[in-house]
């Protein structure tokens, strides 16, 4: 029986990063496609690190590609590949005429392309050290982030602690779990992942956090399907405690999906009532899915989190939890074709709707009750700017402050990707008075 021919991993990659460059749809999306004809386990891992890794460093590879045309290249493809290529001797750990050939020869029958690509590699690895050096010169290069992004980044936080959040953004994300400590003790996890020779230690910040030294899918993780343990970086998970919740808890979880806090909010404390609300009816079929794999139960609601009267039952929640739509800045590490994907122009609209959220929001709060606003963007505008806002036209509302070294924000609590090996993340504490 004659064997399978072999996929060119590098075609594939060419192919899925055209997906994002040139359709706009996000890596996740264009992997889950292009993978599906990948059978084999290393060629999906090669496929995925060549991919993350391009949109990583899109920005600094896309200034080398320049210096080494005498024109643009027209065939998007082919321009993928170059990438794929320039990505794999300058930052991976593949050999050089490896690295060359094979993506020569992914060309395929494009005649003309195999001696550019050729010629592009060749002189790359011939001035490497020029054109890297030139490189310091560029800031959209030497960061590999657009420059609207740099400079927000700059204006919010300055060019030294924006120089550390670039670097964090670039760099591979950790695995962090959360423990379900309805099913077992992260003592008992950690044993379980020993027994097996998974690689793993407890974070000292939070009880139920593990850090997986090695990335595994998780189908290795022992007991996943049974809900013992989800996947979530530790900055998310203190969303849960921060709601101080407590048995017979009405409790709202706004633009809830895919589900990673609702089912915090269960785990920490399963006597409350929980209703979980998003716009979007096909991730709330994953807030179900992922509920049902936990065995946790909520109200699932498909809703506009701006129009409440479209849905509101009329009795008011002890606690709030505003997981507001963002710009999700903080996870271009877990995400990096953000910085390909997103434009400034999509951020204007953003503080409008989470203002029109945490409004409405409010509207359905007991006296006394606790509203906590989060979002995983390290933006001022829709972070402290938006809470600052909402207690100078808000009588009603009293901040709970977060009383930490080291916190950047002068409203709620502002985690900057990289600090303590969190992603970027926000939080901040209303109480109703």
């Amino acid at each position: 029986m004659c064997s399978q021919m072999k996929i060119n991993t590098r075609l594939v990659a060419a192919r899925t990063l055209v997906r994002v460059l040139e359709n706009g749809q996000s890596l996740t999306t264009a992997l889950e496609h292009t993978l599906a004809s990948v059978e084999n386990p290393q060629d999906k891992a090669f496929v995925q690190a060549v991919c993350f890794g391009v949109c990583r460093y899109y920005h600094r590879l896309q200034f080398i590609l320049m210096q080494l045309l005498d024109k643009p290249m027209k065939d998007s493809e082919i321009y993928a590949l170059a990438l794929v290529g320039l990505y794999q001797l300058a930052f991976m750990r593949v050999k050089e005429h490896a690295a060359v050939s094979e993506t020569v020869f992914a060309t395929q029958k494009k005649l003309w392309a195999k001696s550019l690509i050729n010629a592009i590699l060749r002189r790359y690895l011939r001035e490497k050290d020029a054109i890297e050096l030139s490189i310091n010169d560029n800031p959209v290069a030497l960061h590999s982030h657009p420059k609207w992004l740099i400079s927000r980044i700059e204006n919010d936080w300055g060019k030294d602690t924006a120089a550390h959040i670039f670097q964090a953004n670039n760099e591979a994300p950790p695995m962090m779990l959360r423990v379900n400590n309805l099913k077992n003790t992260r003592e008992d996890y950690l044993a379980q992942l020993a027994a097996l020779d998974i690689e793993a230690q407890a974070v000292d910040t939070h009880p139920c956090a593990i850090h997986l030294i090695k990335p595994i899918g998780v189908g290795a993780l022992p007991h996943f399907a049974q809900g013992a343990v989800s996947v979530q970086d530790t900055a998310a998970q203190f969303a849960a405690g921060l709601l101080s919740l407590e048995a017979g808890h009405r409790v709202l979880d706004l633009c809830a999906a895919p589900a990673g806090k609702t089912a915090h909010i269960l785990e920490s404390q399963p006597d409350v009532q929980c209703v979980a609300v998003d716009i979007d009816a096909l991730r709330m079929l994953r807030v179900e899915t992922n509920l049902a794999r936990l065995n946790l139960s909520a109200t699932l609601i498909v809703g506009d989190a701006t129009e409440p009267k479209t849905w509101w039952d009329g009795v008011l929640f002890d606690r709030i939890l505003v997981d507001a739509p963002c710009s999700a800045i903080g996870v271009i590490r877990r995400h990096p074709d953000i910085k390909l994907l997103r434009r400034e122009t999509d951020l204007s609209a953003l503080p409008d709707l989470q203002y029109a959220i945490l409004n409405a929001a409010w509207s359905m709060l007991e006296k006394g009750g606790l509203l906590v606003y989060a979002t995983c963007s390290i933006l001022k505008a829709e972070n402290e700017h938006q809470i600052a806002r909402f207690l100078s036209e808000n009588a009603d509302a009293k901040e709970i402050p977060f009383h930490l070294d080291n916190n950047p924000a002068k409203h709620g609590w502002q985690i900057l990707t990289g600090t303590q090996n969190y992603d970027g993340f926000y939080y901040a504490r209303l109480r109703k008075i």
